[in-house]
């Protein structure tokens, strides 16, 4: 008698590439890794402290959601660890490490896992983080120091300030040089600073297929446009892409799978309206910087754009006329 052949039937996709989780979360962490070397030359070792309490505390308050629900742990794909050097790079260099922690917190917990965890989020958790914590400690959010300013682990109530580029062209006061905007040499969040270091970042991520270009370059070049048209000279446009979080946000955040659209004319929409947001904020808003907020209202408006760009399924039409 012939052997009856097994026959298993599961869910799509049928076809299975060597991409994980773990090697996409792990090609971003290296791809950040030059922000993160820049972060450490120009503000210091508490620069190398601040990334290291909010990783690891992501990673804790991800390992104790799921020891409190008895789930797998799911630290392993390095989500969290993303989670956490993405929003230390978007935070001064003398914020306490408890409000880091806080912001750690709310990332991981209120804004990843009540929403069901990887893939499930409706929100950028470090842009949503970063939000609460501007909202929550105003004063310690925006206070920038000078680049290579001795900086002390706890108090650093002494240490010299600046402004950052944005709010010098929003006050008239004279411009940072396109060249310390380049390199990294200026006030402002810790990763955000160095534009070199960034677009090492984006080149390695493209290299490796690990992002779309078309969201990072629709929300640049919308920037550009806007900010030379409303300041009325190309240099405002270079500006203030090179003088803000834009680029940092626009490789890093924009491009999280789970926040934006997958649609290709989706990616567009979305890079277009995170631009108008943030040159709007910058130029009639009372904040210097609009990206957080920018990002956080086109992510609520994802499952929308995606519903009008989604391709048309083959035969819904004629579908529809048989049942008029």
């Amino acid at each position: 008698m012939e052997k009856t052949k097994k026959f298993i039937v599961s869910h799509a996709p049928h076809i299975s590439g060597e991409e994980r989780v773990q090697t996409v979360m792990l090609d971003v962490i290296i791809a950040l890794f030059p922000s993160v070397i820049a972060a450490v030359i120009f503000f210091g070792y508490r620069a190398a402290l601040l990334t290291a309490v909010c990783m690891a505390a992501c990673i804790f308050f991800e390992w104790g959601w799921c020891k409190l629900l008895k789930k797998p742990s799911t630290i392993g794909d390095l989500s969290a660890a993303v989670t956490g050097i993405i929003l230390a790079m978007n935070l001064p260099a003398t914020l306490p490490f408890y409000q880091a922690v806080l912001g750690s917190l709310f990332a991981i917990i209120i804004v990843k896992a009540f929403f069901g965890g990887l893939g499930h989020n409706f929100m950028n958790p470090a842009a949503a983080a970063r939000a609460f914590l501007l909202t929550s400690f105003a004063m310690p959010m925006t206070r920038w120091v000078e680049p290579f300013e001795k900086l002390h682990l706890i108090n650093n109530a002494d240490a010299i300030t600046s402004a950052s580029p944005l709010s010098l062209y929003k006050t008239g006061e004279e411009l940072t040089s396109f060249w310390n905007l380049f390199i990294g040499n200026r006030g402002g969040c810790i990763g955000e600073t160095s534009a070199i270091a960034i677009i090492i970042g984006f080149a390695y991520l493209i290299w490796r297929k690990v992002i779309d270009y078309k969201c990072p370059l629709a929300y640049v070049l919308t920037t550009f446009v806007l900010s030379a048209c409303l300041g009325g000279t190309l240099y405002s446009g270079v500006y203030h892409v090179f003088a803000g979080g834009l680029l940092f946000s626009a490789v890093f955040m924009v491009t999280d799978y789970t926040t934006t659209p997958y649609t290709p004319w989706g990616k567009v929409i979305f890079g277009i309206g995170c631009g108008l947001i943030t040159v709007l904020i910058r130029f009639f808003g009372g904040y210097p910087e609009g990206v957080t907020y920018g990002i956080l209202l086109m992510n609520v408006a994802s499952p929308l754009i995606e519903k009008y760009t989604h391709p048309r399924r083959f035969g819904k039409v004629k579908e529809a006329k048989e049942n008029a």
